[in-house]
This record gives C-alpha cells, structure tokens and sequence, in this order.
C-alpha cells in the first residue's frame, strides 16, 4: 500500500453524533498513519453557537491519529460549500482524499478498504470514486462491484477525478435534457434525482452531492461499491439539518475485511437492480407518482 489517503470530516453541531464517528474512524487499524482534517462550519445563528462550541471543543482533545489539523470556519458556508471548498482544499496538495461527514459509524476495517481500493483503481480512467456504504439490499451481491456515478456517504477520490465536479447545476441540468438523459438519471425512475438537481438550481436545497452524481453521471464513470457496507449513517434520527428520520438506510456493519480484488470496470447490472428494488420498496407512494407523470414525459421527448 502507498501512504494513507488524507481524511476530511465534516462538522457542524451534533456533538453525540460526531464522537460516534470519531470513535469508530479511530478503532480503524489504519488511523495512526492517517492525517485528519477536520472542517468546523461556523454557526448558522445565534442559537446554534452553543452547540457548535462544544462539537469544536470536543475535536480539539482528540487523538489517535497520525495528526489533526482542524480548520474552523469564520462564518457559516453552510454544507455543500464547505465540503467542496474542504475537499478541493485537501486534494490540490495531498493527490486524493476519504471524505466523512459528522453523522457516520464506520467499520474498524473502513481505512484498509478505502486506501487500497485508492491503490487499486488509481489509474483506472472510467473509475471516478471509492464508496463505503451500500443499501440493505436482499440481493446477494459480490466482494465488490460498480455502479454508475458517485455517492456522498463515506467516499474517496484522486485530484483527476474531482476535477470533473461541475458546481454548475444549470450546466448539469442542461447536458442530461439535451441528452434525454432523465429517466436514467432518476436510476430508471425509482429516485428524485432530477428533481433535486432543478431545486439546486432554485435553491430550494443546497446539495453538492447532487452535483458530483451528475458530473459522475455525466461523464459515464464508474464508483466502486462494497457488497458489505462498511458504513452506517447515524444522520437519519431527525437531529440533522438535511436528512429526515427514517431507518430505511440502517445496514449491518462489515464484520470482517472486504475483500479486494481487481475486478472488469463495468457496471453491475445485478447490483443496479438491487438498488432499483430497495428504492422501489422504500418509497412505492413516488414510485407510483413517477411512473405516471414522469416516465411518459421522458420517453417521448
């Protein structure tokens, strides 16, 4: 293996759930070789301060990793733009990264994963990403496989790769109409990802993980998936600013190492179907909307 991929985390002012991250990142074997940078948003308003004060209190104390070099920001940048700010920041001068956020519980065999799976992939051109959770699917699936553009929940990248995010939303927009694109971007009609990118457009939502889908997309790369999540996101109890409470996403952690081994760049048409089906089963009231509103429209433009 060549050196660690630096971290970036993420936080803001849920203090119980950014210790379970940092705890669990630090029970990786991997975490005294890591160099972690944490991303502190400033506070939104007033009544936020106190919260986010204790979060940058608790980050200042911890250990276990090779060093912390903490970044707090004057003000709120809110968190699309402190991610991509973060993110390009960290790239430009260490060549790739492992992105977290302050609401992931990791499996101890996280950083192996994703610093080899670096190493393996690093000069596969139609490889954009490494991601670390994957969907409670009832499908069995392989060691690992590819899907089809990027994922927000516990990834990694190269310098080249993130050169492609477009912050342009209208841009994004735009490509995938002009391409008939919108039905697939919606993975065959079973998300709301179109939908998404327009209210990015709007500003109805503030997503920079909408953006490096559809850049991914787009550019018809590929993410590499474990077929064993080696992630849960904790975000989803309510207490986050942009996830609603749900448990749909709750999925056993990896138990042991996933196993990596250099596989065709492809996209895994059984693995997409999986994700199909848990979209499909997670929310069939859309599903039905989308189907008769939207699925014509696409089709026959």
């Amino acid at each position: 293996m060549s050196s660690t991929a630096p971290i970036a985390l993420f936080v803001y002012k849920r203090l119980w759930h950014t210790r379970q991250t940092i705890e669990s990142l630090a029970k990786n074997q991997l975490a005294g070789d890591s160099k972690l940078f944490i991303f502190s948003d400033g506070a939104k308003s007033f009544e936020d301060e106190k919260a986010v004060n204790e979060v940058r209190e608790y980050i200042k104390e911890i250990k276990g990793f090779k060093n912390v070099s903490i970044i707090e920001r004057g003000k709120n940048l809110g968190l699309a733009d402190s991610i991509i700010d973060g993110v390009t920041t960290v790239i430009n001068r260490f060549n790739k990264i492992i992105v977290l956020e302050d609401d992931m519980v990791l499996s101890k065999h996280f950083l192996r994963y994703m610093n080899e799976a670096l190493d393996m992939y690093e000069n596969a051109d139609d490889v954009i990403s490494i991601h670390s959770y994957f969907y409670p699917v009832k499908t069995k699936l392989p060691e690992t496989f590819f899907l089809k553009g990027a994922d927000c929940w516990g990834w990694a990248t190269w310098k080249i790769s993130w050169e492609l995010f477009e912050s342009d939303a209208q841009v994004l927009l735009n490509q995938i109409k002009e391409k008939k694109l919108e039905f697939e971007f919606d993975y065959n009609g079973t998300t709301n990802n179109f939908k998404m990118l327009k209210n990015q457009i709007s500003r109805k939502v503030d997503s920079w993980a909408i953006r490096w889908y559809a850049s991914a997309f787009l550019n018809n790369k590929l993410t590499l998936y474990p077929g064993r999540s080696l992630l849960n996101n904790i975000g989803a109890d309510g207490a986050g600013t942009h996830t609603k409470k749900t448990k749909i996403y709750k999925t056993p952690l990896a138990g042991k190492p996933v196993l990596l081994e250099k596989i065709p760049v492809e996209e895994n048409p059984k693995a997409k179907k999986a994700v199909e089906n848990f979209f499909k089963k997670a929310r069939p009231n859309f599903i039905k909307r989308y189907y008769k509103i939207t699925r014509h429209k696409f089709n026959s433009k």
